[in-house]
């Protein structure tokens, strides 16, 4: 995909995918927040995400790297201004609902920037009501990814794909994105311009803090 230059945060994601890394302000538009109201899972996705200063850390960006402005979600958001631009098969790069699926109970995502690199690196995590619908949301994205792959599109969205019994890596270029499932929560990382060591630190603190 052709990089691009991004002009609101909503571009964030777009840049995940694309490969551009600029840096971005402005507020994003996002649906009502209310999936964890009277939330079935039985852990708190809030206390599973790392702290900024972790996440200073673990780039090695230290004061550097910043939370993109409005790009803190607690509900899957989908650009549906990008839905087009992309196959049927791979739109669920621009849509979090199909990512994690319809069964969330309880959801929180958040993306930094690091402008002088120009990297970007999100983590979010889903949770579900039980283990069994947590590895159904894995599954299906896997499927989804490996449809994705088939396509024409495929090497610029997908890139290398690696899948085990409960990961799967995407590799598009510079960008990557890295999808682990663990007792009732699935937990996204994504990234620009930052090396494969830094989201696997990320993911395994990440994991972590799941308990089960």
């Amino acid at each position: 995909m052709t990089a691009r230059l991004c002009t609101s945060a909503l571009c964030a994601a777009a840049m995940l995918v694309a490969g551009c890394a600029h840096s971005v302000d402005g507020t994003a538009v996002r649906t009502p927040a209310g999936i964890d109201e009277d939330s079935r899972s039985p852990v708190d996705v809030d206390t599973v995400l790392l702290e900024r200063a972790q996440m200073q850390a673990i780039t090695g960006a230290g004061a550097d790297l910043t939370v993109v402005p409005g790009m803190e979600s607690k509900t899957p958001v989908d650009i549906e201004l990008l839905l087009e631009s992309v196959p049927p098969q791979c739109q669920w790069v621009f849509a979090e609902t199909q990512v994690f699926g319809t069964e969330v109970e309880e959801f929180h995502k958040s993306t930094f920037q690091n402008p002088p690199k120009g990297g970007l690196i999100s983590q979010a995590a889903a949770g579900y009501r039980d283990s069994d619908v947590a590895r159904g949301a894995f599954d299906n994205l896997v499927s989804l990814i490996e449809g994705c792959g088939a396509t024409g599109s495929g090497p610029a969205i997908v890139g290398d794909v690696t899948t085990t019994t409960d990961a799967v890596h995407t590799r598009p270029g510079s960008c990557g994105r890295d999808y682990r499932v663990k007792s009732a929560v699935l937990v996204e990382v994504t990234f620009c311009a930052f090396p494969d060591s830094v989201p696997d630190i990320v993911m395994s603190n990440i994991l972590a803090n799941v308990p089960g």
